[in-house]
Order: structure tokens, then C-alpha cells, then sequence
């Protein structure tokens, strides 16, 4: 789990590679990071993660991010109640 540039650069350096979260970034600074993750070492795992909603989610896809987590989908999900008799 990486939150800046120069975290993302040092995790891959130091080889924790297979897969790199890039949390809490900026849509503009994520898409610079995972370019120049996926530059150097092509068969990274990129995930794009933190504050990600449904409405901002264009804003992170791209050619770079290969996973998008979104929290929204289970802590936002609306409750429902009901029964099954069998």
C-alpha cells in the first residue's frame, strides 16, 4: 500500500512487486505512478483504491490501473430485510 510516488518507487525497488495499492491519490498523480510503475516493471499488479465512489470512478480508470477497490459497495450498500421459510 502505497500513498505517493516516491512510496510506489521505493516498494518496487526494494521488490514487494507482484501487486502495488495506490491509496488516496489524486486521479492525475495515480495515473503518473502506475505509468511509471508499469514502465519499469510491465507485469505489476496496479490497484487504485481509496475514496473512489461510483460517480468519480472514470476518473481513475486507465490504461495503467489493472484492480479498482471502491468501499462504497459494501459500508455504503443500502440494507435489506427479509425472510426464507423453507
Amino acid at each position: 500500500e502505497c500513498s505517493s510516488a516516491a512510496e510506489v518507487l521505493a516498494a518496487v525497488g526494494a521488490g514487494w512487486d507482484d501487486i502495488i495499492l495506490l491509496d488516496n491519490l489524486a486521479s492525475e498523480e495515480l495515473h503518473a505512478a502506475a505509468a511509471q510503475v508499469k514502465a519499469a516493471h510491465p507485469r505489476v499488479t496496479v490497484e487504485a483504491s481509496g475514496g473512489i465512489v461510483l460517480g468519480t470512478l472514470p476518473q481513475f480508470l486507465g490504461p495503467h490501473i489493472d484492480v479498482v477497490s471502491m468501499g462504497c459497495l459494501t459500508h455504503s450498500a443500502p440494507a435489506l430485510d427479509f425472510a426464507l421459510r423453507v
